[in-house]
């Protein structure tokens, strides 16, 4: 054993130890650069070469490659007990945050904020279930539940967002949807109450059940405010549009009942209303005080009686309608006439016939 050993001792290189970095081989004891030499092959005999990338290092590249080493150790570049936890955690909690993003798209947007919240409560539970079973280390795992946490968040305020522009977005072609109702129904032919109150209602209907979301009490204030103004200014224009109808009506019934039907009752209807409506009111009514009266009440009702109502709206089938009660009226015209004649003829040829007949015949 004590042939293998390689232990042995340097002499002193010179008397002035202090001059020793400033001196030369040659002034040094010649021993000791001997003893020197021997140690440096010794060395060099027991150590194997620094190889990086195919390249042996000398003594200044592995001191520069032992130092990159410590910064990339300092930095966690290079793995260690506790980086090798976070990444395992890593990967959980992004497992997780799928898991919860998952649940989370289920949910066709837009929705109420409470059912947001309930499926988030949902996915947010399963989410943590998931890492609870799976993460490592104690630690580690509360840093990285923190983590997961921050995500959630994250995820929850940029679907609460999407939900919002979603609920402006579907609220606003509902209004808009509405608007438009409103305003055909402000421009109908036939004025008609009931016609005006089904379409308001079914709108309203219409936009309650399908704007939902976090816009949905905006909208309403502004939906209330549209309804309340098309209300009020088709009240106000209805009687006037009404008044108008009724004069054109009576009109057209005294032309029918003289030129077409020719029949005497119905133009001497025709007549006591015109003349009611265009000298009675304007005598002893206004204009505004007439709309109170429980006579125009009663011709309001049967106005919309006639105009509106679930088998007919004489709206939309009004003029094909007047088409064909004037092909009706010419036809019967035509038809009325032709009797007239045929039966003013044949009277006429049979007295001819007879009293030719029993005149005495001459030779």
């Amino acid at each position: 054993m004590g042939d293998n050993s390689t232990a042995f001792s340097l002499p002193q290189p010179h008397l002035q130890r202090t001059k020793l970095c400033d001196l030369e081989d040659q002034e040094l004891e010649p021993l000791y650069v001997q003893r020197r030499d021997e140690l440096k092959q010794l060395v060099a005999s027991m150590i194997k070469p620094k190889i990086v990338q195919g390249r042996t290092l000398n003594g200044k590249e592995f001191v520069s490659f032992l130092g990159q080493i410590l910064e990339a150790l300092n930095k966690g570049e290079i793995p260690s007990t506790g980086s090798l936890v976070e990444v395992f955690n890593k990967g959980i909690l992004e497992r997780c945050l799928k898991v919860y993003t998952e649940r989370m798209e289920i949910v066709g947007l837009p929705v109420s904020v409470d059912k947001l919240q309930l499926v988030h409560g949902l996915a947010e539970d399963e989410a943590r279930k998931l890492f609870d079973k799976q993460h490592f280390g104690k630690h580690y795992a509360a840093q990285s539940f923190l983590n997961l946490d921050e995500e959630i968040k994250k995820v929850l305020r940029s679907y609460g967002l999407a939900n919002e522009y979603q609920s402006s977005k579907l609220c606003e072609a509902k209004f808009s949807e509405c608007e438009e109702k409103m305003d055909h129904l402000q421009a109908l032919k036939l004025p008609s109450m009931a016609k005006f109150n089904a379409g308001f209602l079914r709108c309203n209907q219409s936009f309650e059940m399908e704007c939902v979301g976090p816009a949905k009490g905006s909208y309403e204030h502004r939906m209330s405010k549209m309804l309340a103004r098309s209300r009020a200014l088709f009240i106000r224009e209805y009687n006037n549009k009404l008044f108008n109808w009724l004069v054109i009506f009576s009109l057209t019934m005294v032309v029918i009942g003289r030129f077409v039907v020719k029949l005497l009752l119905l133009e001497a209807a025709a007549w006591v209303m015109f003349i009611f409506l265009e000298t009675y009111t304007r005598l002893f009514w206004s204009s505004e005080s007439l709309y109170y009266n429980p006579v125009w009440h009663a011709i309001v009702s049967s106005w919309e009686a006639i105009v509106y109502s679930p088998v007919l709206d004489l709206d939309r089938w009004a003029i094909p309608i007047v088409v064909m009660m004037s092909f009706l009226a010419v036809y019967w015209r035509c038809i009325g006439a032709r009797g007239r004649i045929g039966r003013s003829v044949l009277p006429l040829y049979n007295g001819s016939f007879r009293s030719s007949s029993g005149r005495p015949r001459t030779d």
